[in-house]
């Protein structure tokens, strides 16, 4: 399945007003920003679990992705 968690990564890159979306729900919500995208993947037919989406988040080497985590940092 972590071949599912890049796909949809690339997926929620993509999608500008999504990615946002998840940024904000992130602040708020850690844990519910990554259920949305638990959920998001099980409806395109990318499932991925919590425990995935974190450890493909944490292996990136991308200064957004980590500016998101630091941020977000509380619940991830």
């Amino acid at each position: 399945m972590s071949s599912n968690s890049a796909e949809l990564y690339a997926r929620i890159q993509k999608d500008d007003e999504l990615v946002q979306t998840l940024f904000r729900q992130a602040l708020q919500d850690p844990q519910g920003a990554l259920q949305a995208i638990c959920d998001l993947g099980e409806s395109i037919g990318l499932p991925v679990t919590v425990e995935e989406v974190k450890n493909y988040l944490a292996s990136l080497d991308d200064e957004n992705t980590k500016q998101w985590l630091i941020k977000a940092r509380g619940g991830l």
